[in-house]
């Protein structure tokens, strides 16, 4: 397939994409928790658990997608500045991250994950570990990329056009990260430092391989796109065995189902994610081509406030929860709770994103202006 033009910058791409499905799907995981918390049957829980591996992609896709959009959109302008990178996501990740944090910390402080803080220390290591609340620690992993973005742009000039050096930076790529899924599943996956080492789950090497893959994604587009156009049904098939796979060894745990038992850091559940990338970027490849136009704005436009919405997602399934009493609901109607809920979650977090969004840009404007009086 043909390679972007600079006229498609103003539509959605693959990354677009992969965020948003991203976003919608991991807004999900925290009301399964909140619904499994309150107690539920034997066959709930197992469907639950089928449901939960179901949106196991998030963080994987949402890595491949920044990577992805950074590298086209930086390819397509010929250049990179790193400094022009941290300044533009300094306002549109790092300030929402260290506003939301503080909300939890303060406002939900029963949201906080290991242990609590007693002391100015213990706030700021809360702060900074992603321990605020029960989705930050993608946080802290995420904006590693973001700060480490030279090294893949280094690799994104390494390979060039160049397929053998493509290969063997994929090869690599992959046979270390496999290295690392055995020494994680050994040693901190029910291993003898699963307390004390529980923070490799959110360093960036967890995830390089889709950080990687996402550079390599966009270099060799030609040959990625066509494949995936032509062969998605193969794909699909793949997907499909993979799903079996990670739902079957979750099931060999037996009950009660947990959700820790269904990490990201296993051979089957990196294999669904690629899968589910795949798919997800087959989609919108479908929609370029087909010139879609519509949905491709609609996507672009979501992607621009999905990192947004998601930092606010649990803020509003919390007030969701309590306020409207969800916990008796969910005793009685699990699956028509987690629908609506869901539902309510992914509006209210997407339409607060765009108007925090707009509301703070007017207060920049405003204070720059009354600074120069």
């Amino acid at each position: 397939m043909k390679a972007y033009s600079s006229e498609s910058c103003k539509l959605a791409d693959i990354g677009d994409y992969l965020k948003v499905f991203a976003c919608s799907a991991v807004m999900s995981q925290p009301i399964m928790s909140l619904i499994m918390g309150v107690g539920q049957p034997y066959n709930t829980q197992d469907i639950f658990g089928v449901m939960y591996n179901l949106v196991k992609y998030t963080a994987p896709a949402f890595i491949f997608g920044i990577l992805y959009t950074t590298i086209r959109t930086n390819d397509i302008a010929g250049n990179f500045s790193y400094q022009k990178h941290l300044r533009a996501n300094w306002s549109n990740l790092f300030v929402p991250t260290i506003w939301w944090t503080l909300i939890y910390l303060l406002g939900m402080p029963w949201l906080q994950q290991i242990r609590k803080f007693n002391n100015f220390g213990t706030f700021c290591w809360q702060f900074v570990n992603g321990n605020a609340a029960p989705h930050l620690w993608y946080n802290t992993m995420m904006l590693q990329f973001i700060i480490l973005m030279p090294i893949f742009w280094g690799i994104s000039r390494y390979v060039a056009n160049n397929v053998k050096r493509g290969l063997s930076v994929a090869g690599i790529t992959f046979v270390l990260y496999f290295f690392w899924l055995w020494f994680y599943d050994f040693y901190v996956f029910h291993g003898p430092h699963e307390k004390s080492w529980y923070l490799l789950d959110r360093i960036f090497i967890s995830f390089v391989i889709y950080g990687v893959f996402g550079v390599l994604a966009w270099q060799f587009r030609d040959y990625v796109n066509t494949f995936l156009y032509k062969f998605w049904w193969l794909i699909l098939v793949v997907f499909a065995a993979c799903f079996f796979w990670t739902n079957f060894e979750l099931h060999g745990f037996g009950h009660p189902v947990l959700f820790a038992n269904a990490p990201y850091y296993k051979s089957s559940m990196t294999f669904y994610c690629l899968a589910v990338i795949a798919l997800v970027a087959a989609l919108c490849l479908f929609n370029i081509r087909h010139k879609s136009e519509k949905c491709l704005k609609i996507f672009h436009f979501l992607a621009t406030y999905a990192y947004r919405a998601y930092l606010s997602n649990v803020f509003w399934d919390q007030l969701l929860w309590r306020g409207l009493n969800m916990s008796y609901h969910a005793v009685y109607h699990p699956f028509l709770t987690f629908l609506g809920l869901w539902i309510l979650t992914w509006t209210l977090s997407f339409t607060s994103a765009y108007f925090l969004h707009i509301w703070w840009s007017k207060a920049k404007k405003f204070l720059s202006g009354f600074s120069l009086k």
